[in-house]
């Protein structure tokens, strides 16, 4: 069922990316790659606060199911953030000529590639069950605190060659109702996309 509806989702939001909104401002059709960037972006915040979650639920009941969805959580928000790096490097390159300029926001989002790649490592070399679980769910703790300065603060505390966020610092919403409207329905399609997976992991576990 679930899958039936983020099929659905997908082909219309890729029909509204591609054939209703228009090219926008300074941007033209670059734009479209936002309505790919930014819900990575989003659902990636979304899992690694859900890693951190079922850690702590781990660290209270030592249930290893709850270290299982920790740790999926946080490579699935892993995956998230390595597709809105790789949309965003390729927006980098037709904008402003290069993959990768060491501009705020793309600073900060491979630190937390680096945090989170460790957080991988240390699931990978960590032999023993309970230690592992019990590191994991520590590191995906204390990894959540960096989250928001990293993807929220920190970029707009300097000058970025980032087009301006969707609500920009009035507090404004900065596109019109059908660009809004298709970001939208892209949050809503990956973010289910994000619980497929994690129920698929279930099922599987």
């Amino acid at each position: 069922m679930l899958a039936g509806v983020i099929a659905a989702l997908t082909v219309a939001v890729l029909y509204a990316v591609f054939f209703v909104v228009p090219p926008a401002e300074g941007l033209g059709n670059y734009v479209r790659i936002a309505f790919f960037h930014i819900p990575c972006a989003w659902v990636s915040v979304i899992a690694f606060f859900c890693a951190a979650f079922w850690g702590a639920r781990y660290l209270k009941t030592r249930n290893l199911h709850d270290d299982a969805k920790s740790a999926r959580s946080a490579f699935l928000g892993l995956l998230f953030t390595l597709l809105a790096t790789g949309s965003g490097a390729i927006f980098s390159k037709l904008t402003w000529g290069a993959y990768w300029n060491w501009d705020p926001r793309q600073t900060t989002i491979f630190v937390l590639l680096l945090i989170y790649g460790a957080y991988a490592t240390l699931r990978m070399t960590m032999r023993d069950e309970r230690a592992r679980a019990s590191s994991s769910a520590v590191y995906a703790l204390f990894s959540f605190i960096a989250v928001p300065f990293l993807v929220f603060i920190l970029p707009r505390m300097f000058f970025s060659l980032h087009p301006s966020p969707v609500l920009n610092g009035a507090g404004q919403i900065d596109m019109d109702a059908v660009m809004l409207g298709t970001l939208m329905l892209s949050l809503l399609d990956v973010t289910l996309m994000y619980v497929w997976l994690m129920k698929r992991g279930d099922r599987h576990a």
